[in-house]
C-alpha cells in the first residue's frame, strides 16, 4: 500500500470511528454545536445586528464571568454533585474586593487574594462536610448560598454598593483591555501549533506501542481547520474592538482545566469518582481528597468569576451574584455537556454552554423581549440538554450489553 492509500485510509477509519461513537451515543460536543448554530441563524435573521462584530466582541465579553463560574460548576458535576451557591460565593468575593480595596484601601493584589482565599474556604469547607459526615451536596450548598448571601450583605454595610475606580487596572482588564490584531493572530497560531505538536506527539507514542493512532493527514486537517476558524473570528472581531482580554483569560482556564482532568493523575481520579465512588476507592483513590480539591477550585472560579463581574461593572453591590446568575452558571455547564449523572463531560462544557446561555440573552435583547421570555427559553433548552444526555446514556447502555 503507498503512502497516500495509507493516508486516506487513516482518514477513513477516522470517520468511521467517529459514526460509530455517534452510533453508540456519544455525540460529544455535537447537540451543542448545531444549537449553538441555529439559535445564531434565527437571531441574525429576526435582527442582522446580532451577528454583527461589535454584538460579538460584547458577547465574548459577557461570557467571561458567568463562564468562568461555570467552568468549576463543571467539575462539581464531574463528580455527580452540584454547588447551588456559585452565585452567592461570586458576590460574596465581588463585597470583599470592593471593601478591601477601597474602604480599607488595601492593595488591589492583596484585595484580590483575599476574596479568592474566601471562596476556596468555603469550597473546603463544602468538601470537609460532604466527605467527614456524608452531607448531600445539595443540602450543604442550598445553606451556604443562604448564608453566604447574608454574609455578603453585612460585608457591604448599609450602604449596600462600592464603586470601584475606573482608573483601576482591574477595572481596565474587565473593561478597556483588547489585543491588537497582530497579537490576536499570533495567540491563534500558537494555541494551533501547540495543539498539532500534542496530537503529534500523542500518535508517536501510539504508534510505538503498536496502538492505532491518528495519521499525520488526519492531523493536518484538523490543523488546518481549527487555525481558519481562530483567524477568521480574530479577523472578524477586530473589525469591532478586537478580541478581550479578560475573555481570553477566561479561555485560558478552560484549556488549562482541560489540560489538568485529561493529562494528569488528579484529572484521571476525578473522572473515576464520578463514573464510581466504590470503583474508585478499592482502586486506591482518596476520594476524600478529590471532594475536598474539587469543591474548592469550584469555588474559588466562582470567586474569580465574581471579581471579573464586578470589575465589568465598577462595582460590587447587594445584587452581585444575584438575579439568574447563579442558575445560568449551572444551565451554562449542563448545555454545555456536562452530565448531571457524572464522570462524563469537559472543561469546553462551560465554553459552550455560556455561549447559548448568554447568545439566547443578546438575542432576545436585541429583539425587546423581556427576561420572562428569556427564562422561558433558557429553561426549555436546559431541558432539551438533559433529554439528550439521558436518551445517550441509554444509547450507550444498550450499546454496552449488546
Amino acid at each position: 500500500m503507498s503512502g497516500d492509500e495509507a493516508q486516506a485510509e487513516g482518514l477513513r477509519g477516522s470517520a468511521q470511528r467517529l459514526w460509530a461513537r455517534i452510533r453508540g451515543g456519544d455525540l460529544g460536543p455535537l447537540p451543542v454545536i448545531v444549537g449553538l448554530a441555529v439559535i445564531w441563524t434565527a437571531f441574525q435573521v429576526l435582527n442582522p445586528v446580532f451577528l454583527s462584530s461589535r454584538n460579538l466582541v460584547d458577547l465574548t465579553m459577557q461570557c467571561a464571568s458567568i463562564g468562568t463560574i461555570s467552568l468549576g460548576v463543571v467539575l462539581v458535576l464531574l463528580l455527580g454533585e452540584i454547588d447551588l451557591s456559585v452565585g452567592s460565593v461570586s458576590g460574596l468575593s465581588a463585597a470583599i474586593l470592593a471593601v478591601g480595596f477601597v474602604q480599607l484601601q488595601w492593595p488591589l493584589i492583596v484585595a484580590l487574594v483575599a476574596a479568592v482565599a474566601v471562596g476556596c474556604l468555603v469550597g473546603l469547607l463544602y468538601g470537609f462536610l460532604h466527605a467527614r459526615f456524608g452531607l448531600p451536596s445539595f443540602v450543604v450548598t442550598l445553606a451556604g448560598l443562604l448564608g453566604f448571601l447574608g454574609l455578603q450583605l453585612w460585608v457591604l454595610g448599609e450602604t449596600g454598593s462600592i464603586n470601584i475606580p475606573f482608573d483601576s487596572w482591574i477595572v481596565q482588564f474587565a473593561q478597556q483591555w483588547f489585543l491588537p490584531p497582530w497579537a490576536s493572530y499570533a495567540v491563534a497560531t500558537l494555541a494551533v501549533g501547540a495543539y498539532t505538536w500534542s496530537l503529534v506527539r500523542r500518535a508517536r507514542r501510539r504508534a510505538r506501542a503498536n496502538l492505532e493512532s491518528q495519521s499525520y493527514r488526519e492531523i493536518s486537517v484538523r490543523a488546518g481547520v481549527l487555525l481558519a476558524c481562530l483567524l477568521l473570528a480574530s479577523w472578524y472581531l477586530n473589525l469591532s474592538r478586537g478580541v478581550g482580554v479578560m475573555f481570553l483569560f477566561f479561555v485560558v482556564l478552560v484549556v488549562t482545566t482541560h489540560l489538568v482532568l485529561t493529562r494528569t493523575r488528579w484529572g484521571r481520579a476525578v473522572y473515576a469518582v464520578g463514573g464510581s465512588v466504590e470503583a474508585a476507592r478499592r482502586a486506591g483513590i482518596r476520594v476524600d481528597r478529590i471532594y475536598l480539591s474539587v469543591f474548592a477550585l469550584c469555588s474559588s472560579l466562582a470567586a474569580v468569576g465574581g471579581i471579573m463581574a464586578a470589575a465589568r461593572l465598577a462595582a460590587a453591590n447587594q445584587s452581585s451574584g444575584g438575579g439568574d446568575t447563579n442558575l445560568n452558571a449551572i444551565a451554562a455547564a449542563i448545555i454545555g455537556g456536562a452530565s448531571l449523572f457524572g464522570g462524563r463531560g469537559t472543561a469546553f462544557a462551560a465554553l459552550l454552554g455560556v455561549f447559548v446561555i448568554q447568545s439566547i440573552s443578546s438575542g432576545l435583547t436585541l429583539l425587546n423581549l423581556n427576561s420572562s421570555v428569556q427564562f422561558m427559553v433558557t429553561g426549555a433548552v436546559l431541558a432539551l440538554a438533559v433529554i439528550v444526555d439521558s436518551i445517550s446514556r441509554r444509547t450507550r447502555a444498550a450499546t454496552g450489553r449488546a
